[in-house]
């Protein structure tokens, strides 16, 4: 208990020390960066300290730490004399969002403390190798930290989250395995505040419905009941929905749709069978009830998805998801990095939204982009990889297409928005890979470039058992884009790209087929004849399971066109001449997260990268966890946005649009034209609300 007063107090500590500096660098987004406050301070103060005792500069104790604070510090004091007169305003104004987060924070943080309070032992899975971690950091006196099962090398892993559990529990003077558990619950509590404030952003600049810019006195005010409440969703659907999975257990457990022999007592379900989900096709245990209880029937949720070799025989897929993940209690990097890429994501939110305008000339490449942002989306995009390296691709394409749009907003389409987007790219990609260099030098991965997967594509039903409790609120929030709020679309473009993207992939596993068979000859032929086939009837066989799997195809491509003929909508012409080419709503960065959630899900249907598993599983894995991150944001919003329909609908049914002119005609003479009664009416029907008199008009 003592432990975890003295974590929430340094992170809550942390987080304060750290808004100045945020409150900066976020100028776009309307709690500035208030619910990322801690996460980037750990970010911050973890990669000063690690790159102090990297180089030599300091140790790894306690007076390490607290000279890697003290720059932390100086940054956030530095800002804080540069903004002090509005930071304090904001802070006088957003109170409501302030208690928020802060309420979040604590909560969620209890409340996985508890969960882990009930099985603290880490044993099993995966655990004893991340407590061997935090140890083996903790007792190396400098950096690389020693690797502890093999004397005299460093750790070549991605371990910079383990450096952040150990940072903390030195300072606490606590133990490794008491620092894993707290490290955990202290994950999701980020993870809770961060969805919160990514969402409450969107929310907030939704109702706005004003262009935003860097300046401090454009930020939208972020005292809004609404957002406040709507933007709870975020947690939920990140860090508490599961998939369902679980309701087939349930359904297994009652006993449905099995038929009992009434001469043998066997059970037999047609249903079950075809449904293929490993225990769930054998037959309940009587007496029948509501709650399973199989040994560890939770953990089939997280192997919903199976996959079969041509001769039938069984590939275990992990499909895991946050939620699963902290029941669990494992402390794997995927878990780590969770804070950190929804950082990330505000980061190429603020810069969707504009709010890292500038101009930086790197070797005659003009960025439209000022350093602090700049500095910030490299620290960020590097501290990805250094955490989880499978993280960097999303959050590099995230962040680059989130300033090209802002780009697009700016001046429109053309083929400058190109030049636009390697500009970015090459520098960042280059300063984050240089400020972390000394991992690098010491990084080996297992990955070992592209595999073709022929013969392992996904079945419509397991996928939407994976992604039903996401798709359903995407689809539905996707369809009030095209028939309530009736967008701009561009549905051929949208189509094209969709169709175009599928049938390169498609082309790309017959082409790395292909060169597989004349570099990797020899195990081309031995893995035919493992299959018993030629190649021939091996690619007639996989290519007809394809087709009757066409279902999750058919999904992603349903998700896939109109979030792509959204995204990609004509623009409008401008008002004047100083309006931006064309406004870019909120709605259009969720739509960008879905479709690269989308991209995440599809690309393992046709290629995986090779490592030692041999086939897709680690690919699925890690694809889909980001998957989840990014549809589990885009599932809340659309939520958020059907619900305030929903509400708003619920409001007007009862607001008759003649009934205020009913009442108030006989005392208010004639004074209009009936031309000017019937527009009169008409704004009525439009804005009910707007009934009183304005206030600078006086009757006659």
């Amino acid at each position: 208990m003592t432990a975890f007063f003295i974590w929430y107090i340094i992170l809550t500590l942390l987080g304060w020390l750290t808004f100045p500096l945020t409150y900066a660098l976020f100028p776009a987004l309307a709690d500035r960066g208030y619910t990322l406050a801690r996460a980037a301070g750990l970010l911050i103060w973890g990669y000063a300290f690690w790159l102090l005792a990297s180089l030599g500069a300091a140790q790894n104790d306690t007076g390490g730490l607290l000279f890697a604070l003290a720059i932390l510090i100086g940054l956030s004091v530095w800002s804080l004399v540069t903004h002090h007169s509005s930071l304090i305003t904001f802070l006088k104004s957003n109170k409501s969002l302030i208690i928020t987060t802060e309420i979040l924070f604590l909560v969620a943080f209890a409340f996985l403390a508890f969960v882990r309070s009930a099985n603290p032992e880490l044993t099993g899975t995966e655990r004893p190798m991340e407590l061997a971690f935090i140890n083996g950091i903790l007792r190396s006196p400098t950096f690389p930290p020693q690797d502890p099962w093999l004397s005299g090398y460093a750790i070549s892993y991605y371990y910079f989250g383990y450096v952040m559990t150990a940072m903390l529990a030195r300072l606490s003077g606590i133990n490794g395995s008491t620092a894993h558990n707290l490290m955990t619950s202290l994950v999701f509590a980020l993870g809770a505040v961060g969805s919160y404030g990514i969402l409450f952003n969107l929310l907030s600049r939704a109702d706005d419905g004003q262009q935003t810019t860097d300046r401090e006195d454009s930020a939208p005010s972020a005292s809004r009941l609404l957002p406040s409440v709507s933007a709870l969703l975020a947690p939920l659907f990140l860090l508490l929905v599961s998939n369902f999975e679980t309701v087939f257990e349930v359904l297994h457990r009652l006993g449905l749709f099995w038929k009992k022999d009434p001469a043998t007592g066997e059970f037999t379900s047609a249903f079950w069978k075809w449904f293929d989900m490993k225990e769930l096709s054998l037959p309940p245990v009587e007496p029948f009830g509501w709650v399973p209880d199989r040994y560890l029937w939770w953990w089939r949720a997280s192997r919903v998805i199976q996959d079969y070799d041509m001769l039938g025989g069984h590939r275990e897929v992990i499909d895991e998801f946050p939620f699963f993940s902290f029941l669990l209690g494992d402390l794997h990097p995927h878990v780590l990095a969770i804070p950190f890429s929804l950082l990330a994501i505000a980061v190429a939110l603020n810069l969707f939204l504009g709010g890292s305008r500038g101009e930086i000339n790197f070797f005659g490449l003009r960025l439209r982009i000022n350093f602090a942002g700049f500095a910030l989306a490299a620290l960020t995009l590097g501290g990805l990889a250094f955490l989880n390296t499978w993280d960097i691709l999303v959050a590099a394409a995230l962040i680059v297409s989130a300033y090209v749009f802002w780009r697009v907003s700016e001046e429109g389409w053309s083929w400058s928005r190109l030049e636009d987007l390697f500009t970015l790219a090459i520098p960042l990609g280059l300063f984050s890979l240089l400020l972390y260099l000394p991992f690098y030098l010491g990084f080996s991965s297992q990955a070992g470039g592209l595999l073709p997967n022929f013969m392992y594509p996904t079945r419509g039903t397991h996928l939407w058992v994976m992604w039903g409790t996401l798709l359903i609120p995407i689809f539905g929030w996707l369809l009030y884009l095209w028939r309530g709020e009736k967008i701009n679309s561009n549905w051929k473009l949208g189509f094209s790209l969709s169709l175009g993207l599928t049938l390169i992939l498609f082309l790309l596993t017959f082409l790395l087929g292909w060169l597989g068979s004349i570099v990797e000859k020899d195990f081309v032929i031995y893995f035919l004849d493992s299959q018993q086939m030629t190649a021939a009837q091996y690619i007639s066989a996989t290519t007809l399971r394809r087709l009757s799997y066409i279902g999750s195809l058919l999904t992603l491509l349903a998700a896939l066109i109109p979030s792509l003929s959204f995204l990609f909508a004509n623009p409008q012409p401008p008002t004047d001449s100083s309006s931006p080419a064309f406004r870019l709503p909120p709605s259009a960065f969720v739509l960008l997260l879905l479709t690269l959630g989308t991209l995440l899900v599809l690309a393992p249907e046709f290629v995986y990268l090779r490592d030692q598993f041999g086939y897709r599983i680690n690919t699925v894995f890690k694809f889909y966890y980001q998957a989840w991150m990014l549809w589990s944001l885009a599932a809340a919003f659309g939520t958020a946005v059907l619900l305030k329909k929903i509400t708003r609908g619920h409001e007007h049914r009862f607001q008759h649009p003649d009934l205020p002119r009913y009442f108030f005609r006989p005392a208010v003479p004639r004074l209009r034209s009936d031309d000017q009664d019937q527009q009169l009416q008409t704004a009525l029907r439009l804005h009910p609300q707007r009934l009183r008199p304005s206030p600078t008009r006086r009757p006659r």
